[in-house]
């Protein structure tokens, strides 16, 4: 099966599926979501494909995420070590409490006991922190995040929903300072979310970091229920998350999806997920299905061959205007090489370069 093409994640030797299982919606303790019987039902289906790679955090459904997972593999002990298990630390399960999450020492040591003893296991496979902390010192976060690598209580390290100057950073005081180094990075990246292409993915990309997108699917929106013709019809159970997503220019991508589909006889969220598998620093892209049909579904978008003229098209459709300096740099190739070619790039002269060695003063 298409799951058990495994890759390496980043610059280190952990190997995980194309497709993660993401478990934000194991558990109706938010009030949508999955039951104990469904959520169970679609990680055995997952891991029965061939997939090995798992997503959860600490707080996802109050922690009944990280149960759910940890009460199954305790029924089945052998699967335990064949599967990459990640979660995360950073939000808060106790409110009011100033320590309770964050990216201090004492909310990280914390967090990950809780969460060993929610997941029925002695080590997490690869810990996230979730979301930057701009109160608490990253020098810190780091060091507590590598004692716990050479405690045997963590493998891998990664970041998630972080700035790349502060992943840059850290990464670079990993490397001098002999701490655990990171290898993934987790951001939202989708069809309708491809501003990450600005700094983050080619961060990724020098840094070492296997990227795992989130939100693949645009909190449902590029998931094939939404059309131009039902627009405003349905109610959308993340609500502003998808439905702020759904304008004209949002409607216009959904027919591309669809007309490519249709040509494939696929549908619109499996070639919405094969666009993003095919773009360029992808290791595992992270699935959020409530359903076992969802997951069916999903998953055969790695058998979804994407011509390069269907990519093209999806991706001219969405093309992100970048934050200055990005468009400036790409078209300043003939200023520094005009008249040259480099790696396969032609750059022009420009109008004003001087025309030959002899004009130049």
């Amino acid at each position: 099966m298409p799951l058990d093409r495994y890759v390496s994640l980043g610059r280190s030797g952990l190997r995980v599926s194309p497709l993660c299982l993401g478990t934000m919606t194991f558990g109706e303790d938010w009030g949508w979501g999955a039951s104990v019987a469904d959520s169970e039902a679609m990680l055995e289906r997952y891991l029965a494909l061939g997939g090995n790679f798992i997503d959860t955090a600490n707080v996802y459904t109050k922690g009944h995420s990280e149960k759910i997972l940890g009460d199954w593999f305790a029924r089945h002990a052998g699967r335990r070590d064949r599967t990459v298990i990640a979660t995360k630390f950073m939000a808060t399960l106790y409110p009011g409490d100033p320590n309770a999450g964050g990216g201090g020492r004492k909310a990280i040591m914390a967090a990950v006991e809780q969460s060993l003893r929610r997941l029925r296991t002695d080590y997490i496979d690869l810990y996230w922190m979730h979301v930057y902390d701009r109160f608490t010192p990253i020098e810190e976060t780091l060091d507590a995040m590598d004692d716990l690598v050479r405690s045997g209580k963590v493998r891998y390290l990664g970041f998630s929903d972080t700035p790349a100057w502060r992943v840059a950073e850290a990464q670079t005081l990993a490397r001098l300072r002999g701490f655990a180094p990171l290898i993934a990075l987790q951001i939202e990246y989708s069809l309708l979310q491809r501003s990450v292409e600005g700094e983050l993915m080619p961060m990724a990309a020098q840094m070492g970091l296997g990227v795992t997108p989130w939100g693949p699917l645009a909190s449902g929106a590029l998931s094939g229920k939404y059309t131009r013709a039902n627009r405003g019809k349905l109610a959308a159970s993340r609500g502003a998350w998808t439905t702020e997503r759904l304008g004209d220019a949002g409607y216009d991508l959904i027919e591309e999806l669809q007309r490519i589909a249709a040509a494939h006889r696929s549908t619109v969220a499996r070639v919405a997920l094969a666009w993003l598998q095919a773009q360029p620093g992808v290791t595992s892209t992270i699935l959020g299905v409530r359903t076992l049909a969802q997951l069916d579904d999903n998953a055969g978008a790695l058998e979804l061959p994407l011509a390069p003229e269907d990519l093209a098209a999806l991706s001219a459709l969405t093309a992100p205007k970048h934050a200055f300096p990005h468009d400036f740099v790409a078209g300043a190739g003939s200023f520094m090489y005009g008249d040259t070619n480099i790696d396969g790039i032609q750059h022009e002269r420009r109008p004003f370069a001087a025309k030959d060695a002899g004009e130049v003063y």
